[in-house]
């Protein structure tokens, strides 16, 4: 999924908030937030139309625009650099390097074509819609706010591309221009007619029968009017506060004495954004909604009584969530965290959006009273603020979207219960185990692993690591049922995970009232980690039963982010936890592990002699190669050891959802490498890399996106996989995601993608539907459990996308 919320996106350095925003990724994801058969196409002929081909050749694309969104195919996002490369300089040159914001930005354009693309359900393509609005809302207050901050702090280094904060904010509000544009026009152009004829209509007032304005009214009186605080601005009263992501509207009244004021009304967040026309929105019949903001300014004379309405209008702000502290405030985490949180609601602004039918003087007066400059002014055609509109998603019109998937029992935890512990650490000590979720259920393997823990009499010690994880969390509930079970627990609960801070402040203060050993972290690290171990004693002996994962533990995630996790009785790397978990409660770090790879100690280090060794493989003759699958490939120096392999001849295949840095298909340096990125129904944020070593194969799964932050100023493991079975599977992944002719894009040396595209005769690859089909096939039985729904819906982890260069994460 392409959602935006990465569960590690944060403003240092994303979409992971990837904690990261999603989906595509990435992208915030639910069950069904799946891609589309070739066979599953819309009736709409608004967008891409395989008989509209472009006058450039097919294998380069349309490049998707405001004015070539309709005619895309196969599409192309847009170049952000230029297709000269300095093939002369040294490999530290600024034109080897593309902008990582601009790269961010040519994401969430591939997030746009989901919503673009008639071969998916109309509900799906208004779903995508939700999840890029969600992505652009944190893209700005992360990303942009940061380098806002930057040229308010007079900063005027450039980084490694070559471009200052201030061209970069420049550049990418351009960019995003357009983005916002096409996305206003597939909305109304292609997406709300495609839903009107498959009977969910978006309506207007005009478009309501006199019945159901009567009863909107009635509605409105009953319901909404209540909740409604009208702040007008006159010489009597300030110019109202308007917190983060809020959608307003905007209104003139004139009073009879020909005076005009200027209100504002905040659209009541905690109501239903789509008012059902009608009392029975259960029918059988057309389901027909209207946005509650057009209900409200429908019924302004009940709010202005006595008043003429001289125009109304939408307007939404955001805020910079890139709020510091002075480090050197002798103060608690916990404190410091609570002073962010509070910070963020009068943060400096970022971006003004306004309804294209703003008149003229209300334009100005926000213009002047919010300190924005033109740039951040985005006039869009409404409704604003799509990513409510998401909720039309759950509507019961099975035909309208992708068939629900329930994840899967893996073949080898099937048939276990947590009230049977033996039985599932007998099968870790076994062998190790690879579980790939959603494909396999969170709450069959992990969920039930710390359920087992918990119970068994025999288990003496669980520790964790939490970065982020689901408001009623079963994952905590369980370690605080092993506390209450005489074990030993130990729970590392990362406070500065972007956004989440509020939800891991309340975990923190409930699992410390039971008594649980509680870090928080450290100031100048963010523990990033996902791992977790169980310390039981086995007769004379002791062992530990380990899990390493790339993703968080958070049932609702598990059932749209695609993560790979490592159960494992090995005692390398179980005293590597160990040692791991005491650097996080004690006040020193072990400087080498003898398995894992953990940054900032030994990762980036080991990642140099790994790509070194495939350079020296190929200089020698032999073959060098490298697969890479992350969320994000950043850092300049990972870069610059690429480009030397490359070089060298070796072929390396990168598979990166989001930001990209290296510039891929440059003659005679790195034709040799292909970068592809996979967009689609579930978030891929997985880590899987491999070395071939000349046909000694090295490979690892972890939480460390190839990026700057994760390397240096974050707490990662990385586990090797040994088990020749669980190394297959991991090939077996990656080869059907380089295979992908659906869903994948491929990039280009200006930083452009293209998508893939089956030919005529060629049957159609899409990687999350195979996975899911083998999934299917590999289930022991039919009965398989659902994992329970978490209480919000998970947005897309934009992992390691939306960091800003400033930031300690």
């Amino acid at each position: 999924m392409a959602d935006g919320r990465d569960e590690d996106a944060d403003t240092g350095d994303g979409t992971e908030r990837c904690d990261d925003t999603e989906t595509s990724d990435g992208t915030e994801a639910s069950d069904s937030t799946e891609t589309c058969d070739e066979t599953e196409a819309s009736d709409s002929t608004e967008t891409c139309d395989e008989t509209e081909a472009s006058d450039e050749p097919e294998s380069r694309g349309v490049a998707l625009s405001p004015e070539t969104w309709r005619d895309a195919v196969p599409p192309r996002t847009p170049a952000i650099a230029s297709d000269s490369v300095p093939v002369d300089e040294p490999f530290d040159h600024e034109g080897w390097y593309l902008n990582r914001e601009l790269s961010e930005v040519a994401f969430q354009w591939r997030v746009l074509h989901e919503a673009i693309d008639d071969r998916q359900p109309p509900l799906e393509r208004l779903r995508f819609l939700s999840i890029l609005t969600r992505n652009l809302d944190e893209f700005f207050m992360k990303r942009i706010g940061g380098l806002k901050q930057q040229i308010d702090a007079g900063i005027t280094e450039s980084t490694v591309d070559g471009a200052t904060p201030r061209e970069q904010w420049a550049d990418a509000l351009e960019m995003a221009g357009d983005l916002f544009e096409t996305q206003s026009r597939c909305y109304h152009e292609a997406v709300k007619p495609a839903l009107r004829e498959a009977g969910v209509a978006i309506l207007s007032y005009d478009e309501l029968e006199r019945a159901e304005v009567d009863h909107l009214r009635d509605r409105f009186e009953s319901t909404v009017l209540p909740t409604l605080t009208p702040l007008t601005f006159d010489p009597a009263h300030p110019f109202p506060f308007l917190s983060n992501l809020s959608l307003s509207l905007a209104i003139r009244t004139r009073k009879p004495d020909g005076t005009e004021r200027f209100s504002r009304i905040k659209v009541p967040e905690n109501l239903p954004r789509l008012v059902p026309t009608t009392p029975d929105s259960s029918s059988d019949a057309e389901t027909r909604v209207v946005p509650v903001e057009r209900v409200i300014a429908a019924n302004l004379d009940l709010v202005f009584p006595d008043v003429d309405i001289v125009d109304h209008s939408t307007f939404r702000v955001t805020r910079n969530a890139e709020v510091r502290r002075n480090e050197d405030v002798a103060e608690g985490l916990i404190e410091r965290i609570e002073d962010v949180l509070r910070q963020r609601r009068f943060a400096t602004l970022v971006r003004l959006e306004v309804d294209e039918d703003t008149s003229e003087a209300v334009r100005d007066l926000l213009v002047e009273h919010l300190d924005v400059d033109e740039r951040e002014v985005f006039e869009r055609r409404g409704p604003l603020a799509l990513s409510d509109f998401g909720t039309l998603h759950d509507l019961d019109a099975p035909e309208l979207k992708f068939p629900a998937w329930t994840p899967r029992k893996h073949p080898r935890f099937a048939g276990l219960d947590p009230k049977r512990p033996e039985e599932i650490f007998e099968t870790i000590r076994e062998r190790d185990a690879l579980v790939h979720h959603p494909y396999h259920s969170f709450t069959d393997t992990v969920q039930t692993f710390l359920d087992a823990a918990a119970r068994d009499p025999n288990t003496l010690a669980i520790k964790a690591a939490i970065y982020r994880t689901a408001p009623d969390s079963h994952v905590l509930q369980s370690l605080i049922d092993a506390a209450k079970n005489g074990k030993q627990v130990a729970v590392m609960v990362e406070l500065k995970a972007r956004f989440d801070e509020e939800n891991n402040l309340r975990w923190v203060k409930r699992l410390e009232e039971e008594g649980i050993h509680v870090a928080y972290g450290t100031v100048d690290l963010k523990t990033h980690s996902k791992v977790a171990l169980a310390v039981r004693e086995e007769g004379d002996d002791v062992r530990i039963y380990s899990h390493v994962s790339t993703g968080n533990y958070h049932s609702g995630t598990a059932k749209g982010y695609v993560d790979l996790g490592l159960f494992t009785a090995d005692r390398d790397i179980g005293q590597d936890l160990v040692r791991l978990f005491n650097s996080f409660t004690g006040h020193s770090r072990n400087r080498s592990y003898r398995k894992l790879l953990v940054a900032p100690e030994t990762l980036r280090e080991r990642l140099y002699e790994l790509i070194d060794r495939e350079r020296e493989h190929a200089m020698a003759g032999r073959d060098g190669r490298i697969v890479a699958k992350m969320n994000a490939l950043e850092d300049p120096g990972i870069v610059e050891r690429l480009y030397e392999a490359a070089e060298a001849g070796v072929e390396i295949d990168l598979i990166v959802r989001g930001i990209c840095r290296l510039r891929p298909g440059v003659d005679g340096v790195t034709d040799t490498v292909s970068v592809h990125s996979v967009v689609g129904r579930f978030l891929e944020h997985s880590r899987i890399l491999r070395f071939d070593n000349a046909g000694d194969p090295a490979y690892f799964i972890g939480s460390a996106d190839w990026m700057t932050r994760n390397l240096d100023r974050r707490v990662e493991a990385v586990t090797p996989v040994e088990d020749p079975n669980l190394r297959a599977t991991l090939d077996d992944v990656l080869s059907t995601m380089l295979a992908d002719n659906r869903r994948r894009w491929t990039m280009r040396s200006d930083g452009s993608y293209v998508q893939e595209r089956p030919g005529r005769d060629e049957e159609t690859r899409d990687t999350h539907e195979q996975l899911m089909e083998r999934a299917r096939e590999n289930t022991p039985d039919d009965r398989t459990t659902p994992d329970p729904e978490p209480r919000r819906e998970p947005s897309v982890d934009l992992d390691g996308v939306f960091t800003s260069e400033t930031d300690s994460n």
